[in-house]
């Protein structure tokens, strides 16, 4: 008999009892799982924090690459994209 692996991790958190009728209540909602929902959930925030990293690191260097307005980051992306 082989051992199957899980491909994913069982994780345990606390919550008020509120938030968890108002996160089941969705969950239902949108038929999914309480499992579905946090994965989605931490998929969105982890690609929110990606998007935040990137804008601080771009507000960092925007003034060194020459980038003052809209149409300095489209004539950037242009030059670059006809190399």
């Amino acid at each position: 008999m082989r051992c199957m692996l899980r491909t994913t991790r069982l994780v345990t958190i606390s919550l008020p009892p509120e938030l968890l009728k108002k996160i089941e209540k969705l969950a239902r909602k949108e038929n999914r799982t309480r499992s579905e929902f946090f994965r989605e959930t931490v998929r969105q925030y982890l690609a929110k924090e990606e998007w935040r990293e990137l804008n601080r690191y771009a507000r960092s260097v925007k003034g060194k690459a020459g980038i003052e307005t809209e149409d300095d980051v489209n004539r950037i992306a242009e030059k670059s994209r006809n190399k």
